[in-house]
């Protein structure tokens, strides 16, 4: 599949900025004496709100006629699409209510903050599960219709919110906490293993091939012409074809830039240190997603020639 920029830092700021909201409203909310200052608070909230609201915006960008962005929330029913379209405008209002709660009131836990921080920590982790089923469910691009998809891609999000959490900590209050120290290196294991195994799962040789699409099993099956003289939508939008081996130094850089690099800053407490792990997390997750994409092989592709998908 073609990798739309605008896409990949959609789903990649959208996901950190949940991430960072979902984990900063639990954390003060059951009690834990690092997330206890409403400076913090404020600053984790307004960067999840930015983060978010600046990926939204973006996801529109990559269609042909924005204007019409407003028509995704029609299929609600049947459409994961629309479906994480009225959840993040959902969770907009609990969102702000729980900051506007914060400014007035401080840290202090009230009905208001537990209404409003515990409907916003759902809601971003609904609408993360629904991106991810835009993806997980097509059934015909096999890497993707896969629960690997949504558990890489909320996942990822808390392991970046974690580390953006951990940066906010440590530069509004001066240090970092050994509870928020320890997430955040937890979620980067834990991020890593769960996108290893997608990326095992997705080597191995299961999709279809030219032959089970033909029905013709028992000979070599090739095309001879594929009936037209230069290339459409389809062979731009899903005929994406990157070099095997470009894509192995591109998954050796990801996992070295998102994980590797990342976990070796977190043995550090320095605020500056991990201000760094933070961002080349996200410049990482940016490369994890576009081999997301690039990655993906659509069924059709078995019509213009391709021997397996």
């Amino acid at each position: 599949m073609h990798p739309a920029f605008s896409v990949l830092v959609f789903t990649v700021m959208s996901g950190a900025g949940y991430g960072l909201i979902t984990l900063m409203v639990l954390g003060h909310l059951l009690g834990l004496p690092q997330l206890q200052d409403s400076t913090v608070l404020l600053s984790g909230g307004v960067l999840g709100f930015v983060l978010i609201s600046g990926g939204l915006l973006s996801s529109t960008l990559h269609l042909a006629n924005p204007k019409n962005a407003w028509r995704s929330f029609s299929r609600f029913k049947t459409s994961w699409l629309s479906r994480e379209a009225v959840f993040a405008v959902l969770f907009y209002p609990f969102v702000l209510a729980y900051l506007a709660n914060v400014w007035f009131n401080g840290a202090e836990v009230n009905g208001t903050a537990v209404v409003a921080g515990y409907g916003a920590a759902a809601l971003a982790m609904v609408t993360l599960f629904c991106t991810s089923m835009i993806y997980a469910s097509l059934k015909t691009i096999r890497q993707w219709n896969t629960s690997l998809t949504p558990v890489n891609y909320i996942a990822l999000g808390l392991m970046s919110g974690s580390l953006l959490l951990a940066a906010v900590q440590a530069s509004v209050a001066g240090d970092l906490s050994s509870v928020l120290h320890n997430l955040a290196i937890g979620l980067v294991v834990l991020g890593a293993a769960v996108k290893l195994i997608y990326l095992f799962w997705i080597g191995k040789p299961a999709g279809s091939t030219i032959n089970t699409a033909t029905g013709f099993t028992q000979a070599s099956v090739r095309l001879l012409d594929q009936g037209h003289t230069a290339n459409g939508f389809l062979n731009n939008e899903f005929g994406y074809t990157v070099e095997a081996n470009r894509l192995m130094r591109l998954r050796v850089l990801m996992v070295g830039i998102a994980f590797v690099l990342p976990f070796l800053l977190l043995l550090t407490s320095s605020a500056g240190l991990l201000a760094l792990a933070a961002i080349l997390t996200i410049i990482g997750l940016l490369v994890e997603r576009w081999l997301f994409f690039a990655e993906a092989r659509h069924v059709v592709r078995l019509f213009h020639g391709d021997q397996r998908v």
